[in-house]
């Protein structure tokens, strides 16, 4: 080997030891897993393929080509598949089962897309007895259907802080929404299948999440890191709640009809079939409230009576 290459070869080492690394989405290790994979749907794919990262080696595990269609490699051929794939989709999530340890590891989700080019996701599994377990959370935000929804943060610690990150964490994943590099001012984008907006600036001491025209699927626990120069970390869980607009409207209608049954009830004194009228009135109500309304209507008025 001449002095170049290895000096090549050197500088290479280098740069993989010293980049950051950003792992898009960590899994959970279980028998039946999902690696998803979502890519931006203004694109148009033209091919895309699995890798298993092994030190500085990649590991071709599945390839799907919208003119040629599926190859899955021999290795993985009866324990991997594509979950949800149609020419229309871009969802390219790989599918295992039977998976076992030897699937821990890390993985790309690798694609050429026309116009913008190339774009990856970076996926690792990890043991489930290793897998982060969230805190319960701090604070809750209730938001309607549709809204924009802003998510707050802002550290104690009173260290120089280095780098902000905001994950969504499930049972079975976490997913980094952004990562913000406070001393360089830069961010990185994430992958993750929903536009998300967020700040990031030197020096900056608040930092926010946006979703904006939040859906059910936005429900679930936020979680924001705070890492300081000196090395201390300080994190925040937060839960959403993403609820449905018109529920204050509906009830208020139930319980006007609620009145005006009872005014009926008291002048002609049955409660006979009530609960299936009220039910049928507005199948919406569940059974909890029907009985709450059966005993006001059926039981005060009999109470009422006894102290005339």
């Amino acid at each position: 080997m001449d002095y170049l290459t290895f000096f090549l070869v050197i500088l290479y080492v280098y740069k993989a030891l010293c980049e950051e690394v950003f792992w898009d989405t960590t899994v959970k290790l279980a028998e039946n897993m999902t690696l998803e994979c979502v890519y931006p749907s203004m694109n148009t794919l033209t091919q895309m393929e699995w890798f298993k990262i092994n030190m500085m080696e990649r590991e071709s595990i599945a390839i799907f080509n919208p003119t040629y269609g599926v190859i899955v490699r021999k290795p993985y051929a009866d324990r991997v598949y594509f979950s949800n794939l149609t020419n229309a989709s871009n969802d390219m999530s790989l599918s295992f089962h039977n998976a076992s340890e030897a699937d821990i590891g890390f993985y790309s989700c690798s694609l050429h897309t026309f116009p913008h080019g190339p774009w990856k996701k970076m996926i690792q599994v990890v043991p489930s007895d290793t897998f982060e377990v969230a805190v319960p959370s701090t604070s809750q935000t209730v938001s309607e259907l549709g809204k924009n929804v802003t998510l707050t943060c802002q550290p104690q610690m009173k260290w120089q802080l280095q780098q902000v990150m905001w994950e969504k964490i499930q049972p079975h994943q976490i997913d980094l929404l952004t990562s913000c590099n406070l001393s360089q001012g830069s961010s990185y984008t994430s992958k993750y299948p929903r536009p998300i907006l967020s700040n990031c600036h030197q020096g900056m001491r608040r930092t926010f999440i946006t979703m904006p025209h939040a859906t059910a699927s936005d429900s679930g626990l936020y979680r924001c890191c705070f890492k300081a120069s000196t090395g201390e970390i300080e994190t925040f869980v937060m839960r959403l709640t993403v609820t449905e607009g018109d529920q204050p409207l509906l009830i208020g209608f139930f319980f006007l009809t609620l009145l005006f049954k009872i005014s009926l009830m008291i002048e002609f004194g049955s409660c006979q079939l009530l609960n299936v009228s009220i039910y049928l009135s507005n199948p919406s109500i569940t059974d909890c409230t029907i009985h709450l309304s059966h005993f006001l209507i059926c039981h005060i008025p009999k109470i009422l009576k006894k102290f005339q």
